[in-house]
Formats: structure tokens, sequence, C-alpha cells
């Protein structure tokens, strides 16, 4: 039986059985017997399985489950950092402009050095998420 087939039989069996014994006419004792050999089938079933197929299907599942967030994590950390940089080195251009406009030597000259030191930082966390990839 295929793995898609045997999820979806065990699917199947436990959706029938629970409206059975809900919506069923019969008796108590009737249902039992049926529920029994529902079980019995079931467990039937279950011999047949392959749990080492079962577990490696399990396995290799989580593991591209797992690198699919890591790459996503990364993904998103580097938009974010990226977008980051932008507004910050667009607010570091508006501190320059601002001391230009008012004329302060000493804030102009401590504007671009706080426009540098962003721009800097900036560059090392990009570079940092491309060394991760």
């Amino acid at each position: 039986m295929s793995k898609k087939g045997f999820g979806k039989m065990l699917f199947g069996l436990g959706v029938g059985v629970g409206l059975g014994a809900l919506f069923s006419p019969k008796s108590g004792e009737e249902n039992r017997k049926e529920l029994k050999a529902q079980m019995d089938k079931f467990v039937d079933k279950l011999k047949e399985i392959d749990v080492n197929e079962v577990k490696d299907e399990f396995l290799n599942k989580v593991e591209d489950m797992r690198i699919e967030l890591e790459g996503l994590d990364k993904e998103k950390v580097e938009k974010l950092a990226k977008e980051k940089g932008k507004e910050l080195k667009k607010k570091a251009d508006e501190l320059v402009d601002l001391a230009k406009e008012k004329g302060t030597p000493v804030l102009e000259e401590a504007s671009k050095k706080i426009r540098k030191q962003a721009t800097v930082v900036t560059k090392k966390i990009l570079d940092k998420l491309e060394e991760t990839k």
C-alpha cells in the first residue's frame, strides 16, 4: 500500500467508524461488534506497514520543513536588514542635511560621522547574512 493511500485509508476508517457509531440505528451491542470487526481490520492493515519506511518518510518531511524554515528566516532577516539599512541611511542623510541647513559645522561633521558609521554597520550586517547562506 502506498504511503499516501495508507494515510487516506486511516482517515477514512476513522471518519467512517465515528459517523457509523453516531448515526447507526443499531443497538449498542451490534455497534460494538461492528467496531470490533473494524478494529480487527485496522490492526491487520497496521501489521502490513513497514515501520522503517514510514519513519524515514516522516524524517525526510521534517528535515525538508526545517530547511525551508531556515531559508525563510534568513530571507526575512536579510530583507528586513536591507529595508532598515535604507531607512537608517535616509535618516542619516536627513541629519546631515539639517546640519547643513542650520549652518553648524560641528553638527554637520558629527552627522556625517553618524551617516558613515550607519553605512558601515549596515554593510557588516548584510555581509554577515550573506556568509550564512
